[in-house]
């Protein structure tokens, strides 16, 4: 574990994916979903109903105020979503945090000649599997 996975105090999965603590009344938004969910601790009611959920946190880039984090799950059913969740920051806090899902998908046919595969072994940003944890 780094000092940016020690910092978060395991508050909130959330709180492990940014690296940072949540404030009190922290905002999580899902544009996907159209979905939003208020305070810290309704963010951490929505994630105790994923008790399955496995994850590891790819790359973890710290800007001024901002934080933008690559990071894989995996809901227990094998399939593995690569996310990015970009976390605004005031006094050290997240305020405000919005996650991006890809569900996994294949490349299309008509592009694959246009295409090639990207590098991402199991231990990388991308982690696979066997590189999840429960947080």
């Amino acid at each position: 574990m780094n000092a940016d996975q020690a910092a978060s105090n395991g508050e909130t999965r959330l709180a492990y994916i940014l690296g940072v603590p949540l404030a009190e009344n922290a905002v999580r938004q899902w544009p996907q979903m159209g979905e939003v969910v208020r305070t810290k601790k309704l963010i951490g009611s929505v994630e105790g109903n994923f008790a399955e959920l496995t994850l590891e946190v790819g790359r973890r880039l710290h800007l001024k105020d901002v934080v933008v984090v690559e990071w894989t799950c995996n809901y227990g059913d094998g399939r593995l979503y690569r996310n990015v969740t970009i976390g605004e920051l005031e006094d050290g806090k997240a305020v405000r945090v919005t996650d991006y899902w890809g569900e996994p998908t294949d490349t299309p046919q008509w592009r694959e000649p246009m295409t090639g595969r990207l590098d991402m072994p199991g231990d990388g940003i991308w982690k696979d599997d066997e590189h999840l944890s429960h947080h």
